[in-house]
This record gives structure tokens, C-alpha cells and sequence, in this order.
């Protein structure tokens, strides 16, 4: 039986470890983003991912995600009042009327294998049948997660729980920005600097451009805002190709200074990457992202990133391969069937 947390905020799991002061609670407030930003730094430091989290990319991130109910869909576990994991909940419905009801959660390495991160996997479960109680039953259900390859906890976690990888992903990278092809634009196309007006044009065109791709629902105003609020947003570095007032296609880089420190390396993403169908298959993927790692490169960067879907349908793990990425990390996504 879930309690309700809009009124509760110590919460009674059912099934949790018998641990000496372990108890769980609900959201804070933006009081708990420091907290959520330190354990998932720690946990991602373990588990060897290669990423970070900053206090404003989890600010950003936390007030604009859609679906979302602070108060019921985040769960924090704490001995003797010192946070040591989380999670949370979040739902959507896909373009081909597939919902997925997914879960994150991070415990730290020191409380791992004592059933914790379990409790809080039960602990959303319950949760999520309780939203997709309020939807129609109108298409398949499923739980969804996600892990690194690195990430073992999680996956075995995962796989005791009856979740079964369905898709994977790549990071790849680009360790030099030199020797860089040349990707002439092709005809009728140019690049321009993008400006405030161009914002929502811009997303909208992503958006459609990534309906061909797997996973796909349509933008909220929440994902915009989350967008134009991150500090990944900078358009100073966007190659956005246009034909008259339309949107061709586009590389939306940006350069994570806190990562790169943290890291000690110099590294720029071309992250995301798009086309719209009717400029497909003419090179224009290809120009903007060569023409990206060249504007990367100016800005003194020495290596690119970026994410793809290893089974894309447009053929992008190959064109990325043949402009000199190669992958470096894999992610999964996870499903369970609802019951």
C-alpha cells in the first residue's frame, strides 16, 4: 500500500531492509538538489560512467520535467538522517501509443546489496501502477530503467527483477579534432547564426525530425523550457543549416566546462544531430557535423562527443563512424511488461 507522501513525509516501505536507522522520506524541496547532485556524482564516480552532474543542471532538469510530481515521484532513503539514495518516477506515452513507466534510481556504493536500492525499485513500481491507474488503456505498458554497461549493480538488479534490456546505445567520441574531411554544404543550404526568434522554430524542426527515431514523444512546454534553461543551451556554437525560412537540419554542440575540468580533458559535444526528411541523403549530416568539430576546435576544444542510438533507423552509427567517432560507452534501456 503506498502512503501518501503529499501528507507523509517519512514513508513506511513494505519489504525494506531491517537496517539501524534507515528510513525513507519524501522531496524537501530544492533543498534536496545538492543532496541528489552529490549522491549521483558519487555513484556515477563508482560505477566509472564518465559523467557528472552539476547543482544547475539538476535544478534545470528537476523544475521542468513533465510528468513529474516532486512530492509523490522522488523517494529518499537516509541512515541516521544522512541521505544515502534516491529515486525517482516519472511516465510518458509514446508516438505508437506504447506508455512507459520509468524509474531511476542511485544508492552508494557503501549501501549497495542490502536490498535498499530493491526497496525503492518496489517502492516505484507501486508508484507508477498508481499513475498509469489515471491513464485509458489504450496501448502496452512498461516499466522502463536504465544503466551503463559499467553500472553492474543496476543491471543485475534489474534482470532479478524480470526488466530485459531492449535497446542500446553508444557514446562514442572523436579523440582528435584534426584531420578533419571535407563536407562542402550542399546546394541551396546555408548556416546561420541562430537567434532568439529562431528558438522555437528550431525545436520545433528536432522535434519532427526525431519522430523516424526510436522512443520518440512529442515535446511539453516543460521539455522546451527544461531546454532553453540548460546550461548545455548555447547557440553560440549551434550549425543550424536552413533553405529560405526552412530548417534543414542541424547539430546543436556545446562545450560542459564542469565536466571538462573535472575530467581534465577538452572536449565539445555535437549532441543532438538531426535532418528533416526532406533534406535526407544529400550530405547534410555529414557538413554540419564536420563543420561543428571545426567551430569546436576554434574554441580551443581537442576531442568531440556525442550519443547515438545503436540501432538508428537513418544509418547515423555509420555516418558517425565515418567522420571518426568511435564508441566508447554503452547504455541500455530497460523494459518490464505492466501486469
Amino acid at each position: 500500500m503506498l502512503i501518501d507522501v503529499m501528507t507523509t513525509e517519512k514513508i513506511n516501505l513494505p519489504g525494506a531492509p531491517s537496517l539501524p536507522g534507515l528510513t525513507f522520506r519524501s522531496f524537501h524541496g530544492e533543498d534536496d538538489y545538492p543532496i541528489m547532485a552529490d549522491v549521483t556524482n558519487a555513484c556515477y564516480a563508482s560505477d566509472q560512467t564518465g559523467e557528472i552532474v552539476t547543482l544547475g543542471w539538476i535544478a534545470n532538469f528537476y523544475r521542468h520535467l513533465a510528468n513529474f510530481d516532486p512530492q509523490r515521484d522522488l523517494l529518499f532513503a537516509e541512515v541516521d538522517g544522512r541521505p544515502i539514495a534516491y529515486n525517482r518516477m516519472t511516465s510518458r506515452k509514446l508516438d505508437n501509443g506504447t506508455r512507459l513507466y520509468a524509474s531511476v534510481g542511485f544508492v552508494l556504493p557503501a549501501w549497495r546489496h542490502t536490498g535498499i536500492g530493491r526497496a525503492l525499485l518496489h517502492h516505484a513500481e507501486g508508484r507508477l501502477r498508481e499513475i498509469a491507474s489515471t491513464h485509458p488503456l489504450d496501448g502496452p505498458r512498461f516499466f522502463q530503467s536504465f544503466a551503463a554497461d559499467t553500472e553492474v549493480a543496476c543491471d543485475v538488479l534489474l534482470h532479478s527483477e524480470g526488466y530485459q534490456p531492449v535497446r542500446h546505445f553508444f557514446e562514442m567520441v572523436r579523440p582528435t579534432l584534426n584531420d578533419l574531411p571535407e563536407a562542402p554544404l550542399p546546394d541551396g543550404l546555408e548556416v546561420r547564426l541562430a537567434q532568439p526568434d529562431h528558438y522555437r522554430l528550431i525545436g520545433a524542426a528536432l522535434n519532427e525530425a526525431f519522430r523516424d527515431h526510436y522512443g520518440h514523444s512529442e515535446s511539453t512546454e516543460a521539455d522546451y523550457q527544461r531546454w532553453i534553461n540548460s546550461p548545455q543551451f548555447q547557440p553560440h556554437l549551434w550549425q543550424v543549416a536552413w533553405e529560405g525560412d526552412e530548417v534543414a537540419g542541424m547539430v546543436l554542440s556545446y562545450i560542459d566546462e564542469d565536466e571538462n575540468a573535472h575530467f581534465n580533458r577538452k572536449r565539445g559535444w555535437t549532441d543532438p544531430i538531426c535532418v528533416r526528411r526532406p533534406w535526407r541523403k544529400r550530405g547534410l549530416a555529414r557538413a554540419l557535423i564536420v563543420h561543428s568539430l571545426r567551430l569546436l576546435k576554434a574554441h580551443g576544444m581537442t576531442e568531440a562527443g556525442l550519443g547515438v542510438d545503436a540501432e538508428n533507423p537513418t544509418g547515423a552509427l555509420r555516418l558517425y563512424e565515418g567522420v571518426g567517432f568511435r564508441p566508447v560507452k554503452r547504455f541500455s534501456s530497460y523494459w518490464k511488461p505492466m501486469e
